[in-house]
């Protein structure tokens, strides 16, 4: 029986011995373009599902006063089977923390941490967000060195309302005097708003 094998005849361009270097920057070309397929993909996830960053500022500032380190280190932290308490670096690495121990310092430092001005307006806002909520108001421009606003009722005018040395006041008008309350809830009731109710 005859057998026939076909083989095919290089080209005439092809060099038998010769070493290919060239083919290093294909290497580093298919790094480029892996690296910005991984980008768009990222970007792509967030823009789908944003991520929420669970630690605030001044979460931050307590974890890294109780391990002593610079707070924007942190990324992140979470508890492992109830008794691990993990903390996640921003370049990487992590910390594991007893869960008791944990809790026992943050208490600590949460009673002995100041307040930054910014964090007193964030939380100033979200008072004045809520009570806006229960009267159906809505507020101006917020000037955050004093922390006081204008308060609307249906684009009609209520009364000016602030913040000042955690005592919330409120006037009727831009001169007068000053109603004084505990909460940013009852100084808008002192301007004689009522509150929304539910249909």
């Amino acid at each position: 029986m005859t057998q026939s094998v076909y083989t095919q005849q290089a080209p005439s361009s092809f060099k038998l011995n010769q070493t290919i270097i060239a083919d290093t920057p294909f290497k580093d070309e298919q790094a480029i373009a892996q690296a910005e397929l991984d980008t768009h993909l990222e970007t792509q996830a967030e823009a789908v599902a944003p991520t929420q960053d669970p630690l605030t500022a001044r979460d931050r500032r307590i974890i890294g006063e109780i391990i002593q380190v610079e707070p924007e280190s942190v990324r992140t932290i979470w508890i492992e089977g109830g008794i691990t308490v993990w903390v996640q670096f921003v370049k990487g690495g992590r910390l594991p923390f007893d869960r008791d121990w944990f809790a026992k310092r943050v208490a600590e430092v949460k009673a002995t941490l100041q307040e930054t001005p910014r964090e007193r307006n964030e939380r100033l806002s979200d008072e004045l967000e809520k009570a806006c909520a229960v009267f159906g108001l809505y507020h101006g421009e917020i000037d955050w060195l004093g922390f006081s606003t204008k308060l609307y009722q249906d684009g009609r005018f209520v009364g000016f309302v602030g913040c000042n040395q955690e005592v919330w006041y409120a006037r009727p008008r831009q001169y007068g005097v000053n109603r004084v309350a505990a909460s940013a809830e009852l100084v808008i009731a002192a301007l004689g708003v009522r509150a929304t109710v539910a249909a």
